[in-house]
């Protein structure tokens, strides 16, 4: 359809001009307007990625509100220390020692041994050897009753068990069980026959 065949009057736009440009036209883009959004996926979303683990890890140190942190001075001059200088603090915890303490012997805890074995003398012998070990209260006697297949050191709460097991290792004897009906005052040692050695 050409001009001639409109109704409508002539404007501007429609008088040509050879100096005006024509459609759409943008400068040209800088080499940064295309390449920043490359730099961003490989810099910046890395970095905020580091930033969330870092930040993650930290709370996994933070204490919960049922647990309790150490006040100890020395627990926390200890964790400041530079790693290659050894703590000189006489307070000063090793590792093994923050851990909960493994129950101790009672030396003083009554202990009695029996000789079951008929040998002359086995139950004094036995018992000089708690004595030398720093066991301070030790009896002895002939035992009554059923003689067991092996020595055996009888406790008689769960208490006494880190002693019992003591006795049994000065002595050489590898049973050790819980009875309270077997324990006398507190560890009896039946002696079945004589020691190894």
């Amino acid at each position: 359809m050409s001009k001639a065949e409109t109704h409508y009057p002539e404007d501007e736009f429609d008088v040509p001009n050879p100096d005006a440009a024509r459609g759409v036209h943008r400068a040209p883009r800088s080499a940064w307007s295309r390449w920043w959004p490359f730099v961003a996926v490989l810099v910046i979303a890395p970095l905020i990625a580091y930033g969330l683990v870092t930040l993650a890890s930290r709370q996994g140190d933070l204490p919960t509100a049922g647990s309790s942190q150490s006040t100890d001075p020395a627990a926390t001059d200890n964790a400041t220390a530079p790693a290659g200088d050894a703590p000189t603090d006489s307070t000063a915890q090793s590792p093994a020692a923050s851990a909960p303490a493994a129950p101790t012997a009672n030396k003083a805890a009554p202990i009695e041994v029996l000789n079951a074995a008929q040998i002359s003398g086995l139950a004094k012998t036995e018992a000089a050897k708690l004595t030398g070990a720093g066991f301070t209260a030790v009896t002895t006697g002939n035992f009554t009753g059923t003689k067991p297949a092996d020595s055996v050191v009888y406790y008689k709460s769960e208490d006494l068990a880190p002693t019992a097991q003591l006795v049994a290792t000065t002595l050489g004897i590898t049973t050790v069980t819980l009875s309270a009906d077997q324990s006398g005052p507190g560890i009896s040692v039946v002696l079945a026959k004589a020691p190894p050695g």
